[in-house]
């Protein structure tokens, strides 16, 4: 037992270094997030006052929910913003452990598992987040004012962003799976039917129960699952799974 221990001890020093080293980058990049929390709200209300002109403020009914609010979105941005260190302390901490060919293949996953992510991110709140507001904002009426809240209303579009950033990366899942023998190459068209439930499910829960939203939610995530079928027969390879069930 002893000798096992002292065997995963410089694993464990390791670690535990990689862990302090990412848990303060975080914790400076919240600090000064949370020093230009204004402008980063300022940058995240725009679309919702864009797609309705009139509204001129967001509100807050609980004393707390301001101070709360603000914590919360400096501590996205925070990890959005060290995220490229975080990623780099994860490939120090495994690489010593990898081969010449496995350090490059880890190396193109996580760059365009990075890039997929953010330019998910990026679609959702530049194309498809002011697309979404407008058409939500449209009921508004003489009879019907609308008054967001502060809070909600960031949970909202910090929901959106993380959605669509993780459904960008379906395509290269699918290929990934494709490429390394996990499936057969005709396995995601055979059971497309499941998954468009399972994609209805998880954009059900993702928009909390609101049909009109999680029938914008499931739509570009139906392309993308087409979209990862075509690419799968692109760059399929050349060793097939002995099972394709």
């Amino acid at each position: 037992m002893i000798s096992a221990f002292d065997h995963f001890r410089p694993h464990h020093e390791e670690l535990r270094k990689r862990l302090i080293r990412i848990i303060s980058a975080v914790f400076l990049c919240t600090l000064v997030a949370y020093l230009g929390k204004d402008y980063i709200a300022a940058f995240c209300m725009q679309p919702l006052f864009t797609a309705a002109p009139e509204l001129e403020k967001l509100v807050y009914t609980k004393l707390t929910e301001a101070f709360i609010s603000y914590i919360k979105l400096s501590l996205l941005a925070g990890i959005l913003f060290s995220f490229p260190y975080i990623l780099f302390q994860m490939w120090m901490f495994i690489s010593p452990g990898l081969l010449a060919g496995e350090k490059k293949a880890a190396r193109l996953i996580v760059l365009w598992a990075t890039f997929l992510f953010l330019g998910g991110a990026c679609f959702s709140f530049f194309i498809a987040l002011p697309k979404i507001l407008s058409f939500f904002m449209s009921y508004a009426g003489p009879n019907l004012t609308p008054m967001p809240k502060f809070g909600l209303y960031l949970t909202f579009v910090g929901r959106m962003v993380l959605a669509f950033g993780i459904a960008f990366e379906i395509p290269f899942l699918m290929v990934m799976a494709i490429r390394t023998g996990i499936v057969a190459p005709h396995y995601f068209s055979n059971k497309r039917t499941w998954f468009y439930i399972a994609i209805m499910v998880l954009s059900f829960l993702l928009a909390t129960g609101e049909l009109t939203a999680t029938v914008l939610l499931c739509l570009p995530l139906f392309l993308l699952y087409e979209a990862g079928i075509l690419a799968g027969r692109v760059f399929k390879g050349k060793s097939k799974p002995t099972s394709s069930k």
